[in-house]
C-alpha cells in the first residue's frame, strides 16, 4: 500500500507542479494522452472502414495491435508454436462466416395440385420477386400447401399467437413482416416480431418453410431482398425467405383487383385489437390454409433455397508479457478489449442508413488503444510484473463475442491458472466523473482492491505554478491548465478569473470530501518557505459497481470459466453504433485516468502472493425488459451451432443448476419443442411457467440426457 500511495502522489505532483518537485529523483510513467489519441486516430478512421470482423479493415486492425505487440516484444500468443516475433503468431484465427452468396439451386414455383384447373405453374425469379434469408436453411420443398399466418407471431407473454388453432405442420407458412403495432419501435411485440423469433415460431407450429411479405411495394428498395448473414443464433432450423408484394398476391391467389395493402389493414386491426384486449388470438380469423378455402383454392408451392456460406479470415491478437516470479509466473492475468465494430452498417447499427462508415472510436477503439497503452507501461516494469499478463485484443465481439468464446476454449495460458480477467469496452467517454465497474462480485477481493484503487488526492496549487490564482486541481493533467481554461470557455465558466486551474489526467482525484481515516493532508514548502502544494485524499471517480460477472462483452466466456473479471466502461451514448462515433469525441485525458485505475488494480493483483477469490456473482436485473416471466439461470452460447443450444455456463443456485445442467451441455428438447438455436430456446422459455416442472433433454459427452426443470420466477 505504501507504493501505490506514493505512487499516486509522485503523479499528482509530477503532472501538476514539475517545478514543486523538480527535486525528486524520477518522473512516473504514466498513460501517455498522444498516444491514446494517435492509435484512436487510426483504428478509427476511414480507412479502415469501421472494422467489421472478416474485412479487410479489421484485417488491418488486427495486424496493426500485432505489430505494436511485436515492438513491445511481448511473446507471440496466437500461434502456440510461434516463438519469434513475427506479425502472424500474434493471430489466433477463428471460424467466421463473414457473408452469404446465392447458389445455383435457389427455385420458387406457384402451381395447382390434383389436376385441378391445370395451367403453367408460375416461376418467381429469385433477386426480383424472392430471395431466400442468409438465416435460413438450406431446404427443398415439392406441392406444399400455403398458410397464411398474419404476421407470425406467437408472444406468449402477450396471450397472443398467430398460430393459435392452425394446423400448419408441414405447410409453408406466408407472414407480413412486422407487428401489429406498426412501427412503434417500443411497441408490445418488438422483439417476437424479429425474423429470428418468427421463424422459430413458425418451427414451433410444424411449419416446414416461412415467407415474409416485403414491407415495399419496390421489392428491390426492401431491406429483405439483399441477402445477408448475421451472426445472431445461425441456422433457423427451416428455410426462410422473403417475397414481393406482388407474389404474395399471386400466392394467396387474388386477382389484380386485389389491394393487399387495405387486406394488411385489415390484419394489423385484428390482430391490435386482440393485443389490447390480451386475449388469445382467433386463430380462424387470421389463418387461412391457401388451397383449402376461397385464397387461391388448390395451389401449392415447390420451394428451394440454396444459400453458400463465405468464410473469411478472423483473428484474436495475443500478446504475452512473462511474469518475473519463478513460481507466480505461471499464473495469468489477461487484460482485454475489443477490436471490431460495425463496418459502413447493417446487423447492430443504429443508424437509419447503411453505406457510411462506422468509426467505433470509442466502441472500442479505445478500449484497444488502452490495452495497447497499458502493454507499454507493463512492459517497462518487467520486475513488478510477477505473474504473466496476457494482452488480448478481441474479434467478433459485435457479431455474438465470437473471438472471447474462440479464445477460452483455446487461450493461451490454461485458465485453471488465470486468476483475473480485465475487460475494457467504451471507456473514452468519461463525464462527471462517473465510471462503472462491472464483475465486483465475482471475486471475494473486489470490492476492497477496486476501492483502495480509487483512492487519490485533492491537489491545491500556488498561483505561481499555474499561473493563475491559488484553487483547488485535479492531479495528473497531461493537458495541464491548457485544458482547464479550453473547459472553462466551452462550458462558459469563471475559472480562471477565480484563479482556479482545472487540471485533468492520469492521477487524478475528484475534488470532494477527504476520505476518513486516510493519510493527513501533504504539503509541499518551496524554497522560499511558501507552501506550493497540498494535497488532500479524496477519491478519484464515482464508481458505479455491478456485481454480475456476465454481460454483452467478452468478459462473459471468462466468468463462464470460473474466472473472476472485471469490467470497466465510462457509459453509452447519443453515438453509439452510429457513423458519428468518431475519434474527436473521445475524452482522451479521461481515458488516460480510467487507465491508471486499472493499472493500480494490475499492481495490486501482482503484488498479492495469493490469487483473488473466485465468487459466485448476484445477478444483475436486466435493463431492458426481456418478456420472460420465468428464468432457467442458464447462459446461452452464442457460437455456430444448428443441432442444439450449447450452454456457456449454468448459474450456480439457478433451477437449471437443480435440474442438473452443467457447462457444456447442448439443449436439444425443452418443454415439448424442439430446440436448435437459441431463438427456439428462447421461444419455449417464454411460453413457461414458474414452479411448473417441464422435461429437458441435452446432449452431454455423446449421449442423450433426459432431466426435470422448475423454471423460477423472475424478479
Amino acid at each position: 500500500m505504501l507504493y501505490q500511495t506514493s505512487l499516486r502522489l509522485l503523479l499528482a505532483l509530477a503532472l501538476l507542479a514539475p517545478a514543486a518537485v523538480a527535486q525528486t529523483d524520477s518522473k512516473p510513467t504514466v498513460p501517455d494522452v498522444e498516444r491514446l489519441r494517435a492509435h484512436v486516430s487510426y483504428l478509427a478512421s476511414d480507412k479502415l472502414g469501421g472494422r467489421r470482423t472478416g474485412t479487410p479493415g479489421a484485417q488491418e486492425a488486427a495486424r496493426y495491435v500485432a505489430r505494436e505487440f511485436m515492438r513491445l516484444r511481448l511473446r507471440p500468443g496466437g500461434n502456440p508454436n510461434g516463438d519469434d516475433l513475427s506479425e502472424n503468431n500474434y493471430l489466433q484465427g477463428f471460424p467466421y462466416v463473414a457473408g452469404v452468396e446465392l447458389g445455383r439451386g435457389n427455385s420458387l414455383t406457384l402451381s395447382r395440385r390434383d389436376g385441378e384447373n391445370p395451367r403453367e405453374p408460375v416461376s418467381f425469379r429469385v433477386g426480383e420477386d424472392w430471395m431466400p434469408l442468409g438465416f435460413g436453411s438450406n431446404g427443398r420443398l415439392e406441392g406444399a400447401a400455403v398458410a397464411f399466418v398474419g404476421y407470425g407471431i406467437a408472444a406468449a407473454d402477450q396471450n397472443y399467437d398467430d398460430y393459435k388453432g392452425a394446423d400448419v405442420k408441414g405447410k409453408v407458412a406466408l407472414a407480413f413482416a412486422g407487428t401489429p403495432d406498426g412501427d412503434n419501435p417500443h411497441g408490445r411485440f418488438t422483439r417476437a416480431g424479429e425474423l429470428r423469433f418468427k421463424a422459430a415460431a413458425a418451427r414451433a407450429a410444424g411449419a416446414a418453410a416461412l415467407l415474409v411479405v416485403a414491407v415495399e411495394e419496390n421489392f428491390k428498395d426492401d431491406k429483405l431482398s439483399a441477402l445477408r448473414y448475421d451472426h445472431a443464433g445461425r441456422d433457423a432450423g427451416l428455410p426462410v425467405a422473403a417475397v414481393s408484394r406482388q407474389a404474395a398476391v399471386k400466392i394467396l391467389g387474388m386477382g389484380p383487383a386485389f389491394v393487399l395493402d387495405e387486406f394488411e389493414k385489415s390484419v394489423r386491426a385484428r390482430g391490435a385489437a386482440a393485443a389490447m384486449s390480451g386475449a388469445a388470438a382467433d386463430g380462424d380469423a387470421r389463418v387461412t390454409v391457401v388451397g383449402d378455402d376461397a385464397f387461391g383454392k388448390g395451389m401449392v408451392l415447390s420451394l428451394a433455397t440454396d444459400v453458400v456460406r463465405e468464410n473469411a479470415p478472423a483473428a484474436n491478437v495475443v500478446g504475452v508479457l512473462e511474469g518475473s516470479d519463478p513460481k507466480l509466473k505461471a499464473e495469468a492475468i489477461v487484460i482485454g478489449a475489443h477490436y471490431d465494430h460495425l463496418g459502413l452498417g447493417g446487423e447492430g447499427s443504429l443508424a437509419g442508413r447503411e453505406g457510411e462508415v462506422h468509426h467505433g472510436a470509442d466502441d472500442n477503439a479505445s478500449g484497444t488503444a488502452g490495452l495497447l497503452e497499458l502493454a507499454r507501461l507493463f512492459s517497462r516494469e518487467p520486475q513488478l510484473m510477477r505473474r504473466t499478463v496476457v494482452f488480448v485484443a478481441f474479434g467478433g465481439e459485435e457479431e455474438g463475442l465470437i473471438g472471447s468464446s474462440h479464445y477460452a476454449e483455446h487461450p493461451a495460458r490454461p485458465l485453471e491458472q488465470t486468476v483475473a480477467m480485465i475487460n475494457m469496452d467504451m471507456i473514452g467517454r468519461l463525464r462527471d466523473d462517473v465510471l462503472n465497474v462491472g464483475g465486483v462480485g465475482t471475486a471475494a477481493e473486489w470490492r476492497s482492491v477496486v476501492g483502495e484503487a480509487n483512492k487519490g488526492y485533492k491537489v491545491t496549487l500556488d498561483p505561481s505554478i499555474t499561473g493563475g490564482g491559488a484553487g483547488a486541481a485535479k492531479p495528473g493533467g497531461a493537458a495541464g491548465e491548457k485544458e482547464g481554461k479550453k473547459e472553462d470557455k466551452k462550458d462558459g465558466g469563471e475559472g480562471d478569473k477565480k484563479g482556479e486551474a482545472r487540471t485533468r489526467g492520469v492521477g487524478d482525484a475528484t475534488p470532494r470530501a477527504p476520505r476518513p481515516g486516510g493519510p493527513d493532508q501533504i504539503s509541499i514548502t518551496g524554497t522560499n518557505g511558501r507552501h506550493v502544494l497540498t494535497a488532500v485524499p479524496a477519491e478519484r471517480f464515482t464508481l458505479r459497481l455491478n456485481e454480475d460477472g456476465f454481460g454483452p462483452s467478452d468478459h462473459s466466456a471468462f466468468y463462464a470459466r470460473r474466472v473472476p473479471v472485471l469490467f470497466f466502461f465510462t457509459g453509452s451514448h447519443e453515438d453509439y453504433h452510429k457513423p458519428t462515433d468518431t475519434a474527436d469525441r473521445v475524452n482522451y485525458e479521461g481515458e488516460a485516468r480510467v487507465l491508471q485505475l486499472v493499472r493500480e488494480i494490475v499492481y495490486d493483483l501482482q503484488a498479492r502472493d495469493t490469487r483473488p477469490t473466485y465468487a459466485v456473482a448476484k445477478s444483475e436485473a436486466s435493463a431492458r425488459p426481456t418478456g420472460f416471466k420465468v428464468s432457467l439461470g442458464t447462459v446461452p452460447s452464442y457460437g455456430d451451432s444448428s443441432d442444439g443450444l450449447k450452454l456457456d455456463a449454468v448459474r450456480e443456485g439457478s433451477p437449471a443448476a437443480a435440474a442438473g445442467l452443467r457447462a457444456g451441455d447442448k439443449i436439444v428438447r425443452l418443454a415439448g419443442r424442439d430446440v436448435r438455436n437459441v431463438y427456439d430456446y428462447t421461444q419455449a422459455l417464454s411460453e413457461m411457467k414458474a414452479g411448473q416442472q417441464y422435461d429437458v433433454e441435452v446432449l452431454r459427452d455423446g449421449q442423450r440426457l433426459s432431466l426435470k426443470v422448475t423454471p423460477a420466477a423472475r424478479k
